[in-house]
């Protein structure tokens, strides 16, 4: 199953301390349950008034009230025509408003295009000149091709309101659910190709899909927020599919253990937890021996930290926008290491990443060096993305991968152990 909703809830949003970070330029801390939090205690605006008369319709969809309008046409289309009113009657009939207390703070507060806390249509002051952005993804194969595909203004080989980088340029705006530096930079990666078919979904069997990477023959790296319910508890029960594109067709298999972090309980929401959003993954079958695994390297350890500066590095993960494709970051840069394991990069990531890896490549080899996980807002500038560097938990991969370490802490009958940080080609 290829639907894209992090779990996360998300906004993957795990936070956690920095202490590089300068007392002016302090990051805001939004955990995932502040901000679930925060959004369910928002005062939402009354119920509209004289406008609502002239559009029909009921709130009898389940997704009704949740300030989002997902009626077909004017929104996500997850409601039937007709279900989501209150939600959607601004955006039909032309009268969207400035009614959210938010209005006019010089921040597009709907969701989508800004924070979420506003219902749709009622931040105009701040939201109008990105209302053409709403409700439109790169969700075609086509996509960042350069070409315009959707039907009316381009080739109609896309779907409409599916091609939205070339019929309506690149230029984004940051908010809390894609974070892309002014531009989005992405491209399709293909996935019948190493190293990206070794790039897959992990789908929770307690809902919600991120992306993992195979770092053995079995094992899964992917964030710990993946695998944790709203209270914290760990359920790593789910599905792993990888190789959508292979001419075989997808490997996939199911988790059958986990290994994080023994801190990270009672870390989570606190300033401690940025460095244990990790989490590896044992499957019942070795996929690696199909399509490969990636092998790991450090920042710090292996490259140093100039050089780990300097690098070009690659991202790619199932964002919540791009459909069943991967799509990914093919030569962005980290922007600081910090002492706590975590780095900071500029690679546009979105909902749907979580998880996902970040690679170097060297001589037609490649090796993950780290996952990403979370986002920081300054005071000073715009959103810092926040990835988990390799060194938080490579020395624990070995016992792990042996079947000597785990929540089931049982060695796997046969097959030894996989090679700790040299990556496999099928059939090597």
């Amino acid at each position: 199953m290829r639907v894209l909703h992090t779990v996360c809830a998300v906004l993957a949003l795990i936070s956690i301390a920095a202490p590089a970070w300068s007392q002016a330029a302090a990051p805001e801390r939004l955990s995932a349950r502040d901000l679930q939090h925060w959004l369910t205690s928002v005062q939402k605006p009354g119920k509209p008034g004289a406008g609502v008369s002239a559009i029909g319709g009921n709130d009898s969809c389940q997704h009704a009230n949740d300030m989002e309008c997902d009626e077909p046409g004017v929104g996500t289309g997850a409601c039937p025509a007709g279900t989501d009113r209150s939600d959607c009657w601004r955006i039909m009939s032309g009268e969207e408003d400035n009614s959210c207390q938010w209005a006019h703070d010089g921040e597009c507060d709907e969701p989508r295009l800004g924070t979420g806390v506003c219902t749709q249509g009622t931040d105009l002051a701040d939201c109008g000149d990105l209302s053409g952005l709403r409700f439109r993804t790169d969700a075609c194969d086509l996509a960042f091709n350069g070409v315009c595909d959707e039907p009316g203004e381009g080739t109609g080989r896309c779907e409409a309101r599916t091609d939205r980088s070339d019929c309506a340029g690149r230029e984004r705006p940051m908010s809390f659910d894609d974070h892309f530096f002014g531009r989005d930079d992405r491209v399709l990666l293909d996935t019948g190709e190493a190293p990206w078919s070794r790039i897959g979904t992990v789908s929770m069997d307690a809902g919600g899909t991120c992306t993992a990477t195979l770092i053995g023959p079995d094992i899964l790296l992917t964030a710990a927020h993946c695998i944790e319910g709203e209270q914290g508890r760990v359920n790593a029960r789910g599905t792993f599919e990888t190789g959508f594109d292979r001419q075989e067709g997808p490997v996939r298999a199911r988790v059958i253990d986990y290994l994080t972090d023994p801190g990270r309980a009672a870390a989570v929401g606190t300033e401690q937890d940025d460095p244990l959003d990790w989490a590896l993954l044992r499957l019942d079958r070795r996929l690696g021996d199909t399509v490969g695994w990636l092998g790991v390297r450090t920042l710090t350890r292996d490259l140093g930290r100039r050089a780990g500066l300097e690098e070009r590095i690659y991202q790619a993960g199932y964002s919540w926008d791009t459909g069943e494709n991967l799509s990914g970051n093919t030569d962005c840069r980290v922007v600081e290491i910090y002492a706590d394991t975590t780095f900071a990069h500029e690679c546009d990531t979105t909902q749907g990443d979580s998880g996902s890896p970040f690679l170097i490549e060297d001589e037609g080899d490649w090796f993950v060096i780290g996952s990403d996980s979370t986002y920081r807002r300054v005071e000073t500038g715009p959103v810092i993305n926040i990835a988990v560097g390799a060194e938080a938990w490579v020395d624990r991969l070995e016992a792990f991968a042996s079947g000597e370490a785990g929540a089931n802490a049982t060695r796997p009958m046969g097959g030894g152990k996989p090679g700790v940080t040299g990556a496999r080609k099928p059939g090597g």
